[in-house]
This record gives structure tokens, C-alpha cells and sequence, in this order.
């Protein structure tokens, strides 16, 4: 029977490739850094969630190798069983002082972070209030989940509270949203989520993964930045970003919660506890964040100059202040294939990016997401600026 499925998948993936929607992989030669080997050649690296540039820190590092030499390479269990580690402990009592939360809990990932959260929480006599744009992972975790799903419009208040009046039979309610939404780097509305769930009695929960470690005044992400940190129930968010680049996730709120999560959290459950040495690396940059403010202010400065010189090039560039920048091809035809051939163009040019399209984003919403990184330096941004306006004039995307 595969003969068939298989003609079947081909025939799929050719119309896929037509339409501009592959996605290649492209192979890393060396460690991830401002600079990567591609095909035998050194490129600036523009689309690694890499924010602070602490994936090939010295310090990391060090502290992941003394970490390998204490505590081995695995623990092949899960943690209730013999996977716990004063490592995993350490960490998790970091993290919940870093984001101001009583606890948290580690996952392999922040995907099974958002997998492991509804379920144990909502049952059908409690309703879930998602953002349109939500991760995909907080999508996924509320299909897990029995509770009733209410979809309001993208950052749409008025819509929110529409959701919220059509589900107050509900015995408990949770908005959740993106604290970053990462296609367009805009920022949720949290000061208004929070009035609004405040009016209407429901939680919040704030998917924090592309802020953690770097928006807000020291750091600790999007409640912060809003002055709201007392009023959000619950974060999830990755160690696989600004906090390392490796993997590793987690869920921080209130003691209670957390502690049920342990008991039913069915990824944490059933899955492998951390590796030690992401414990140990993920300790060092929560020191780092403590002590050293230069990572903030350089990636602040590298965005600004970033964005606003993609601006006056005349590219589709919306305004914002996260180091999430996309490019928009929109007003192009087959913007899609646009953004692919623009990428290519560019990795010709010294500049490793990544052309966007549909699943990833919606149709006809095609884009390069560029970001910038701490590690970034002015040549790099320059660089990047010189081959955009070399290739962009090339297709035609500006004049």
C-alpha cells in the first residue's frame, strides 16, 4: 500500500516546491553565533532566536562542560521516578525568582510545556480564550484539553471581551496569549488582557518564549515590560531562546499549580527529565542576566539600527521595537516564491536568512523575519542593510 501513499506524497511535495512553500534545510557547519559556516562559507547570521548571544558564550559553555564532567550526559528516567536532580531543583527555583512566580516546572520543551498545561487545569465546565495567532503549541495543548475553545481576533480587545461575555457560564475561564507573537514580533496588549480578565473573573496565561531574558527592564519579558507581572496566573516559556539557544522549557505560577502539574501533567510525566547540562548552562545565563546589562543594550541597539534601516530602504517594514523584524513582500505577487528567491539572493551575499510562507504564516502573508541578536556588531548590521538594498532592488521589492 506505501507504493501508492508514497506516489501520492510526491506528487504533494512537487506542488509545495512549485508553489514556493518547501522548506529546505539548510546545514550548519560549525556552532550557532553571529557568524555561522553554510556551504563552506562564513555568514551573518540573521534568523536565530540567539537574542542575546549567549549560544556560543564562553561562559556557557564552561559552565555546560564543568556540569557534563559532575553530573554524566543523561539520567534515562523521568523525574518522579529517579530523573530529579538538585540541578532540575536549582533551576526551577531560579527561573520562578527570575519571572517572580512562587514555582515552576521544568519540560523538555516549552511545546510540552503548552502540551501539559490545559488538560491537567480546564475540564468541559471551564472555557479557554486563545489569541487567532497563538503559537502553534498552545493551539496543540487546547485540542488536548476538554474545555470549550473561544477565538478572538489578533490583539482585538473588543473581540476579547465578546469571548469572555459569551462564556461566563463557565465555572473557570483562562485567556491565553503569545507575550510575542514571533511572525510579526508585535507584543500583546497585557495591561488590557489582564482588565479584562480581571472584569470578567478568568486567569491568564502568557506564553513567554519570545521574550524571556531580554524584553522588559531587566529582562524578565513581557509582564514586566507592562508592569503586570502580579496580575498574570501563569508563564510558560523556553530556555531554547535568549537563555541558551539549547532546549529545555517550563511552566511558573502560583505553588498549587505548579504542584498539580507534577501529579498530571502528562508530557512531564512521561517524558525524560532535562539533560544536566542544560541545567547547569541555563544557571549561568540566569547569572549572567543578574549581573551583566550589556547583552540588553546591545540587542536593543542592533534592532534599532536594524529596523529603522530596513525602513528607509523603502522595505515593508512595520514599525516596533522587538528584535523581531519581518520583511513583507505583500504587495507582491507569488510572495511567497518572492521571499524564497530573495533569501537565496541574499545567503549569496554573506547574509543567512529565511524566507517565510504558508503553513508557517497565512497565505499571502509571505516574509523574511530577520532578528537581531546582542552578538550582532554595527559591520553586521551594515552588511545586512547593503545586501537587502542590493538584492531587494535585483527583484524588485524596492526601488
Amino acid at each position: 500500500m506505501y507504493g501508492k501513499f508514497g506516489e501520492l506524497l510526491g506528487r504533494e511535495l512537487d506542488i509545495i516546491r512549485e508553489q514556493g512553500l518547501f522548506k529546505e534545510e539548510r546545514i550548519l557547519e560549525g556552532p550557532q553565533g553571529a557568524e555561522i559556516t553554510v556551504g563552506g562559507a562564513t555568514v551573518v547570521n540573521f534568523c536565530a532566536n540567539n537574542y542575546l548571544g549567549l549560544a556560543s558564550d564562553p561562559r556557557v559553555v564552561a559552565a555546560a562542560k564543568r556540569t557534563l564532567d559532575e553530573w554524566a550526559f543523561g539520567l534515562s528516567s523521568v523525574r518522579f521516578i529517579c530523573g530529579t536532580t538538585v540541578l532540575h531543583k536549582e533551576l526551577e527555583a531560579a527561573v520562578a525568582d527570575f519571572l517572580g512566580t512562587e514555582d515552576a516546572i521544568l519540560y523538555a520543551a516549552c511545546f510540552d510545556a503548552n502540551g501539559g498545561v490545559f488538560e491537567p487545569l480546564l475540564d468541559q465546565d471551564s472555557a479557554i480564550i486563545t489569541d487567532k495567532l497563538n503559537h502553534a503549541s498552545i493551539i496543540d495543548g487546547i485540542r488536548l484539553c476538554k474545555a470549550r475553545r473561544f477565538i478572538y481576533e489578533h490583539a482585538d480587545m473588543a473581540d476579547l471581551r465578546r469571548c469572555l461575555a459569551e462564556s461566563q457560564d463557565a465555572q473557570f475561564r483562562m485567556v491565553a496569549t503569545d507575550g510575542v507573537f514571533s511572525m510579526d514580533g508585535d507584543l500583546a496588549k497585557l495591561s488590557e488582557i489582564c482588565d479584562l480578565a480581571e472584569e470578567y473573573d478568568a486567569m491568564v496565561l502568557v506564553d513567554d518564549s519570545h521574550a524571556t531574558g531580554f524584553v522588559g527592564a531587566t529582562g524578565r519579558g513581557t509582564p514586566e515590560r507592562f508592569g503586570v507581572s502580579d496580575r498574570v496566573d501563569v508563564i510558560t516559556t523556553t530556555l531554547g531562546k535568549a537563555l541558551g539557544g539549547a532546549l529545555g522549557g517550563c511552566t511558573a505560577g502560583p505553588r498549587e499549580l505548579i504542584t498539580w502539574l507534577r501529579q498530571k501533567s502528562r508530557p512531564y510525566l512521561f517524558s525524560n527529565s532535562l539533560p544536566p547540562l542544560v541545567c547547569g548552562a541555563t544557571l549561568e545565563v540566569l547569572r549572567i542576566l543578574r549581573e551583566d546589562p550589556e547583552p540588553l543594550k546591545a540587542l536593543a541597539r542592533n534592532q534599532l539600527r536594524l529596523r529603522s534601516g530596513l525602513r528607509d530602504l523603502g522595505f515593508d517594514v512595520d514599525e516596533g521595537d522587538h528584535p523581531i523584524i519581518p520583511v513583507h513582500f505583500r504587495r507582491h505577487d507569488n510572495d511567497a516564491l518572492l521571499a524564497q528567491k530573495i533569501s537565496a539572493d541574499l545567503l549569496a551575499e554573506g547574509i543567512y536568512c529565511i524566507g517565510f510562507s504558508f503553513p508557517v504564516v497565512q497565505r499571502g502573508q509571505a516574509r523574511i523575519r530577520l532578528q537581531a541578536s546582542a552578538g550582532h556588531t554595527d559591520e553586521h548590521v551594515d552588511r545586512c542593510l547593503a545586501a537587502f538594498a542590493t538584492v531587494g532592488r535585483r527583484h524588485g521589492a524596492i526601488t
